[in-house]
């Protein structure tokens, strides 16, 4: 079993290299990560057709953690300015909402990080501004995300039901996951790594998780790597709270989009996937990513599905 024991702080001359090691991985091209044969390939885990939601529902109440939460407005209903029941009518209603915020399930494009005044691949950070992103935007995903998924359970490994505030999920902590749930992450794959925080919340109830949040360790981004996956998704914000890295508050969200150009997927749920997993005995699946189709946007609110 892997250890909880929080790995060391990074010093910027630590993340710096290790930043540069990852994008030149990156740089050495990933024409194979997301093909057709591979999309084609992964149709191989659907043996039972069960289809299961990775997406939370979408939060209209404020709390701790979602202080600016969506905003759901009925537009038209029944009975509206006492208008009578015949005939046809249509009920209808909008929706605004904060991508990026610390509740609901999105995925981040690649332009959404901007370290050392550029996006991914060096793409000038001035493409973005008050009307939108002009490159590496959401809609670059438009024909959707398929691929293998894997869902790697780390409470599930320590034996607890969820990591704690804080606590970081190593490099270690995922080969040991492969090894315990008899499943491995390979090029091309969709992983989505599970720290329990959708769980500590529906029973502990919501906190400031900009303050306190369990995720990933830096240094964990070396196994994605190596393994060459095409995407990233956690149960929280994927970065640890507080973070371990002096002066970078997201380095993982800076390793991840803008060194290996993964599209990141933020505050997932996998309670209902775990269940499903745990009775087929498996861990990996179809899964299938749509964003919306919203040109220059940073992000899009999402609701991925695995497809059993």
């Amino acid at each position: 079993m892997a250890t909880d024991a929080r790995p060391a702080r990074l010093t910027p001359a630590e993340f710096d290299a290790l930043y540069r090691r990852l994008a030149g991985r990156a740089a050495e091209g990933d024409e194979g990560a997301r093909t057709p044969a591979r999309v084609l390939a992964a149709t191989r885990e659907v043996r039972t057709g069960r289809t299961v939601t990775m997406a939370a529902p979408v939060q209209t109440a404020p709390g701790p953690d979602d202080p600016e939460p969506a905003r759901h407005r009925m537009s038209q209903w029944p009975g509206r300015s006492g208008e009578s029941g015949s005939g046809l009518r249509f009920a209808m209603d909008r929706f605004a909402m904060n991508v990026h915020g610390d509740a609901d399930s999105h995925i981040d494009a690649l332009c959404h990080v901007i370290y050392d005044g550029t996006l991914h691949g060096g793409v000038p950070a001035s493409t973005v501004t008050e009307g939108g992103a002009t490159a590496l935007a959401i809609d670059a995903a438009h024909d959707g995300i398929v691929g293998r998924g894997v869902l790697l359970d780390i409470p599930r490994l320590r034996g607890v039901p969820w990591l704690e505030p804080g606590d970081h999920v190593s490099a270690d902590d995922l080969g040991a996951a492969e090894r315990a749930q008899d499943v491995r992450v390979t090029e091309g794959d969709l992983l989505f790594v599970r720290v329990g925080h959708r769980l500590r919340r529906a029973e502990l109830g919501a906190w400031h998780v900009a303050r306190a949040r369990a995720g990933l360790h830096p240094s964990a981004m070396e196994f994605l790597a190596e393994r060459r996956v095409a995407v990233l998704g956690g149960d929280g914000n994927n970065d640890t709270a507080p973070s371990c890295t002096d002066g970078v508050d997201f380095p993982v969200h800076v390793l991840a989009i803008h060194a290996l150009g993964l599209y990141l997927l933020d505050y997932l749920q996998f309670e209902d996937l775990v269940r499903v997993c745990e009775e087929e005995g498996r861990w990996s699946f179809l899964c299938v990513v749509a964003p919306l189709r919203l040109p220059e946007a940073t992000g899009s609110p999402v609701n991925p599905i695995a497809v059993l």
